[in-house]
């Protein structure tokens, strides 16, 4: 009797049969664990903020920094395991402008990432610090939510200058030629409001629109909570239907600058790493937290967490975001930029 044979009409053979397929599995999950590259990764090294966004889902829950060397390290780790794009986030990462300037520029010169990006809320950015440390920034994202003060003030962002603050940073960066983009999150307060013609004058090469998220341990403390604690969020009263974030969206089609990410394309799409360097999966449920990257590892602390890796291409997170594509031309490098 041929030895197929054998395999498939005895019991001994059927179990065999089935540990050679899951071994095959096993091996091919380890491959692609081995293989998943944390391309672009979004280092909130803070949680302190001066303003006080209600649907906020990275609050101050610890003042937490690390130190020099740790950021060296871990950085380094991120680099060698296939990082090529970081981006600094908070908290309001220009509380510490200082070291944002120093992260920056090692980022670019030390470890020659393709692009160093920053979200910020703008209130704290000045055109001193661009000209310091400018050269090493590709990409400046400031949050808008509202070109409406008092929208402004209902949502925690109030400046009472919010217009022209954007425009003299979009001014700065068209100067040293970093490109720039807004971040609006669309919620109860906003998802009727009209900003084409403002962002279509703003003119930038990024418009990203979030449905805002509700994220467990974060933006979902009660009322009694935040008037106790003012850094504790609650988001409840401010999440919107699928349908009124569409017609936002809808609203706005036209400007082709125009990006909406909703709750199912956002929130595992990301790799979100925090102050203790640990990622963060921020999709359904409570939030996890993987290891930290400095004591496991950057490969076996992604184990830990979800990324949605295939969200992340459909959200348009490979793009052209280094300051040599826009030199070309918008796009100019996208077939590199596109290859991981």
């Amino acid at each position: 009797m041929a030895l197929t044979q054998l395999l498939k009409t005895s019991t001994m053979g059927q179990a065999i049969i089935c540990l050679v397929l899951l071994a095959i599995s096993a091996y091919i999950f380890y491959v692609r664990k081995l293989t998943t590259k944390p391309v672009s990764v979004n280092y909130h090294f803070t949680r302190k903020c001066n303003k006080t966004c209600k649907f906020c889902f990275h609050t101050e829950k610890t003042s937490h920094v690390a130190t020099k060397k740790e950021m060296m390290r871990g950085l380094t780790l991120l680099k060698k395991a296939g990082m090529r794009k970081i981006n600094f986030a908070g908290g309001e990462p220009f509380l510490y402008p200082e070291k944002l300037g120093w992260l920056c520029q090692f980022c670019k010169q030390g470890l020659g990432l393709e692009s160093v990006s920053i979200i910020t809320n703008g209130t704290k950015l000045t055109e001193r610090w661009l000209d310091k440390y400018g050269e090493f920034v590709d990409v400046m994202g400031v949050s808008c939510d509202s070109f409406n003060e008092e929208t402004n003030i209902a949502i925690g962002r109030g400046t009472g200058k919010n217009v022209e603050q954007l425009f003299r940073i979009r001014d700065w960066c068209r100067k040293l030629g970093i490109k720039f983009k807004l971040n609006t999150v669309v919620c109860k307060y906003n998802w009727q409001e009209d900003m084409a013609a403002i962002v279509e004058e703003l003119d930038p090469q990024r418009w990203k629109c979030f449905q805002v998220l509700f994220v467990e341990d974060e933006n979902d403390a009660n009322t009694a909570d935040t008037e106790n604690d003012k850094r504790k969020r609650d988001a409840k009263g401010l999440l919107i239907s699928d349908e009124e974030y569409e017609a936002f969206c809808a609203k706005h089609r036209h400007l082709p600058s125009l990006i909406p990410e909703p709750n199912e394309i956002m929130a595992s799409s990301y790799l979100i790493l925090d102050e203790y360097m640990c990622f963060l999966d921020k999709g359904k449920g409570k939030e996890k937290q993987s290891s930290s990257i400095l004591d496991v590892g950057v490969a076996k602390a992604l184990d830990e967490v979800k990324w949605d890796q295939d969200a992340f291409v459909k959200r348009g997170g490979l793009y052209d975001w280094s300051k040599e594509a826009q030199e070309g031309g918008c796009g100019s490098t996208q077939s590199k930029e596109l290859q991981w």
